[in-house]
Formats: structure tokens, sequence, C-alpha cells
């Protein structure tokens, strides 16, 4: 396949381009579903002009309906999305990204999702149905998981399934709350994922930011300590990275504390852990919820971040050694990787 593919490039240059975009398009509707075509060129970063002849040939095709309340994906346009699947990670170049993030990053796996999703919506909800489908493939019976907030970790939950792996399954939060959106929330996410999957959840109903004093009230409190006796034994655990001053912006930290960050170097955030970009710890929050050393000791770790801006929070955390599986996208490996040719 790929000698096939290396011949196509070289006879027919523009016809992998052309496929990319049509695939991409495809993939978009299909995640955004039912949409406008003014809203599919501002998801696509493309004018309703250039977007017009691609969606009549789609139209044309049987791959998609075109109605008043948008555009959506026929019975055809899925089936050629499920059947091109296995060929894009070669066809578009993911496999190499994904290869060589490996060998940098030295983690067991990656995969590279099309896109960048600092720029397009329908990308995080592209790294949400590889995570979901990646966790699925880990999970065992009788599992507990932890499981961290955050947009990237919600959209895994939009893309679960039920599936017997898992019967017996508990998921519970890694930590408490931001005091954000309710539906980005630990507790959210792992009830979310329970509803889906037909496992069960736990809560842990505490802020994610405590002083020292309200820490220790609450680690006394018995349904608290349930909830940490059950993360000792996480074996997999799935999270987001973060960028440090965007997560710290978002506690709410002062402008003093944020000031002490940057000149700390901060650049990445996970399980209320700051990182520089060697990976060294220079902040570590008082909380509640999985602690660094007990993610070192869960069997997966599953984490998943995309877009170009979270390039050196993704090499800094990696440097922690402790994931065995990346999910990323194209704007956030090549940036990776760009970074270190210099």
């Amino acid at each position: 396949m790929q000698r096939f593919i290396e011949m196509q490039q070289k006879l027919l240059p523009d016809l992998i381009a052309v496929m990319r975009e049509r695939y991409m398009l495809l993939r978009s509707i299909s995640h955004l579903q039912p949409i406008g075509r003014r809203a599919l060129a501002q998801a696509m970063q493309t004018t309703e002009r250039i977007l017009r002849a691609e969606v009549e040939l789609l139209k044309d095709t049987g791959l998609i309906h075109v109605t008043a309340a948008g555009m959506t994906l026929t019975e055809e346009g899925h089936r050629v999305l499920e059947e091109m699947e296995p060929l894009t990670a070669d066809l578009f170049g993911l496999t190499e990204l994904a290869e060589q993030l490996q060998r940098l990053l030295g983690i067991s796996q990656v995969v590279v999702v099309q896109g960048d999703a600092d720029h397009s919506a329908w990308v995080k909800e592209e790294l949400g149905r590889v995570g979901a489908r990646l966790l699925k493939q880990y999970i065992h019976e009788d599992d507990i998981v932890a499981v961290t907030g955050g947009t990237s970790v919600a959209s895994v939950a939009h893309h679960l399934t039920p599936a017997p792996s898992f019967r017996g399954v508990q998921f519970v939060p890694a930590r408490g709350g931001l005091g954000e959106r309710v539906e980005l929330q630990a507790n959210t996410l792992a009830s979310a994922m329970a509803a889906k999957t037909g496992s069960s959840y736990r809560l842990l109903h505490v802020p994610d930011r405590l002083r020292p004093d309200a820490l220790q009230t609450l680690m006394d409190e018995p349904q608290v300590q349930d909830v940490l006796a059950l993360l000792q034994h996480t074996r997999l655990v799935i999270h987001g990275i973060g960028d440090a001053l965007a997560m710290a912006k978002r506690r709410n930290y002062t402008e003093a504390e944020l000031a002490e960050l940057k000149a700390a170097g901060a650049v990445s955030e996970a399980f209320g852990y700051y990182f520089n970009a060697a990976g060294e710890t220079v902040h570590r929050m008082p909380t509640i919820g999985l602690q660094l050393e007990d993610v070192k000791q869960a069997e997966t770790v599953l984490s998943i971040a995309g877009g170009e801006s979270k390039a050196k929070a993704i090499l800094s955390f990696a440097k922690q050694s402790c994931q065995n599986v990346l999910i990323t996208d194209e704007g956030a490996a090549r940036a990776i990787l760009s970074s270190n040719r210099l």
C-alpha cells in the first residue's frame, strides 16, 4: 500500500491533495451535522464560493443530503468514511508523523488525526472519536478508570458506546471541580462516560484548588476517603494536557501567582502539577484527587491534546514518562517536530 501511494504521489500529485480535502469535508460534516454551508465554510476556514462546488459534487455522488436544516451524511457517506479510515493514516502521512513522535517522545503508541484543533472545531471531535476507540480497546472488565475534565476528554465521552469490556467498570473523577462550565468538569464526564457505556461511577464533591486547612478537613470526610481509595487502584487514566498559564487563569490565580509561574518557566499542567519545558515540577497545587505518583502506577495512561498551541505542553508532559498512549493532531505534531529540528 505504501509503495502504491508513493507511485500515486509521483504520477498524480494532485490526487492525494484532492482526496484529503474531500475526506476532511466528509469528516467535518459527520461531526457537525446538520450544518449549513456558511457554518461549514467557517469551520473549515474556507469560503462559501470554494465550498459550493465540493458540496454539489458530494451531493451528486450520493454522499451527503442537503436540506433546509443543513447538510448530513447519507448511509453511503458513512460507509465511505468507514472504509477510508484504515487508509487515511498512510495516505495523508499521519503514520509517519506518529512514528516520528513515538521516537522523539518515547511513548509506546501515538495516534495523529488530521487538522489542527486550534483552527477547526471538528478536529476536537475527531480526537474524541479516536480517544473513545482506544479507550474501548484498552479497557478491561471491572477496571477503575480515572477521568479528568476539559474539552478533549468531554469529546471522548461524547463518542463512547456500550461494549462487553465495560462490564463492571467504574469511572472516577481524577480531581475536584474547577468551578467553570459544569459539562466540562471531571464529575460530569465520569458520569457521562458511565451512562454511555452502561458502567457505574463515583463523584468527588470538592473544589479543585483548596487552602491547606480546607484540604485536610475534606480529606477526613468518609465519602472523599472512599473515592481516594478507588483512585489508588486506578488501572487506566484518561486525561488532557493543559497550557500552564491558561489553566492557572481558569483556576483564578492572582496576577502575582501567574507572574511566579511564568518566571519559573511553567509550560504544561496535568493533575494539578505545573511543569517547565524540561518536564520538571515548578509548582504543585494543593488538591484532592489523583497524584502524579498514582498516575505513574497506572497500567495505561491515555493523554489527549491537540492544536499547535499545545505543542510545548505535550512535549513538556511527555518527559514525565508516565503515558502509554498520546492522541494528538497534525497541528501539534508538526509544531513539536519542527521545534526539535531547530
